[in-house]
């Protein structure tokens, strides 16, 4: 399960310390204008070792286009990129390559395929430097959706359950401080996409958003809408209402006019998400996800190694004292894929 998508299709490789990682996207259109430096501002937001915030390992994360792109422009077939590490220091888990980190895949890994067979360094291919590679093929794709006026934005929403913005940095530099970690809310909203994209029953766009976002390492928990808010009213405070700026002689069915993004039918309120019955309805998609704290931390805890003996463990070296602030251009990337994915889907797209 390294590939992603149905019609536009990334299949992702590398590891936290290999020599590089890369995505070979397929199905993407012909004649896009693309080259690195469209890729570039997004790496930069999830780029390591910007701010106090973020682990200080230093990677310059400059991706490289090796095929599928002639004279700056898409050709049609499938487009190569990798991004190669350079400032990998494996020795720092050299001493813990027979230890299960809590709260990593570590023996999960060791589990299913085997501990002679699992890449220790930096947690391999369970690491979220992973995302790299998801952000490559997320970025193409964004930059396809904002030809046909579909944009992405996001934010956090809380911090270890603060949400005062100008609050976060001291949350996190504190937790940082003390040898530990901490998670929080974040948001995705997609703007500008028709109605009737999604298909129902086991094809629903929120199913399939939902998945994309979960299949990031440290999200635990994705909710559309209103999410699990809507559990606690009544359906006539859940139900979006509707109004038509319909001229009252006017014969046009709606099926005509609820696939346009300038349609007369508008939704008095947006619960559930810009979504209903698996298909978009016109209003802002709206994605909240909570991240979990970063499972490497300098505490000492308990642990088993790889011949099941108790131990105990004190994670050193580089790494996030929380993964928030870096996951918001991984979620865009994540949803950017999923929505062109059911656009080059739905017969009323033109590519």
């Amino acid at each position: 399960m390294n590939t992603f998508g149905r019609f536009y299709r990334c299949t992702t490789f590398g590891e936290s310390h290999g020599k590089a990682l890369g995505v070979v996207i397929d199905g993407a259109p012909s004649g896009i204008p693309f080259c690195e430096d469209d890729i570039i501002p997004f790496l930069q937001r999830r780029r390591p070792g910007l701010s106090p915030l973020s682990t200080p390992r230093k990677e310059e994360d400059m991706p490289e286009i090796l095929s599928g792109v002639f004279n700056g422009k898409t050709t049609g077939t499938p487009i190569a990129i990798i991004v190669r590490n350079t400032s990998q220091n494996s020795a720092d888990y050299e001493p813990l390559k027979d230890l299960c980190r809590p709260g990593h895949a570590d023996y999960t890994y060791d589990a299913r395929y085997g501990h002679e067979n699992r890449d220790w360094r930096g947690g391999g291919r369970s690491s979220g430097r992973e995302t790299v590679a998801r952000v490559l093929g997320g970025s193409l794709a964004a930059k396809i959706l904002a030809e046909h006026g579909v944009t992405f934005e996001s934010r956090i929403v809380s911090i270890h359950g603060e949400t005062a913005p100008e609050k976060f940095e001291s949350v996190i530099l504190a937790a940082k401080e003390n040898g530990d970690s901490v998670g929080g809310v974040a948001e995705v909203r997609v703007r500008g996409l028709p109605a009737g994209i999604g298909n129902p029953v086991f094809g629903k766009l929120d199913a399939l958003l939902a998945a994309a976002v979960m299949s990031i390492g440290a999200v635990k928990g994705v909710e559309i809408g209103d999410g699990f808010a809507a559990a606690d009213v009544f359906g006539s405070e859940n139900n979006d209402c509707m109004r038509s700026d319909m001229r009252s002689d006017s014969s046009s069915p709606i099926s005509t006019i609820s696939s346009d993004s300038s349609s007369p039918v508008k939704f008095l309120s947006n619960h559930a998400g810009g979504i209903l019955g698996g298909i978009s309805n016109g209003n802002d998609i709206v994605i909240r996800f909570a991240v979990k704290p970063t499972p490497s931390i300098s505490k000492a805890q308990e642990t088993v190694d790889t011949d099941g003996k108790n131990a105990d463990i004190s994670v050193k070296g580089r790494h996030d004292p929380c993964i928030v602030p870096r996951i918001l251009v991984v979620a865009e990337c994540m949803t950017a894929m999923t929505i062109l994915d059911s656009l080059m889907e739905s017969s009323s797209a033109k590519f």
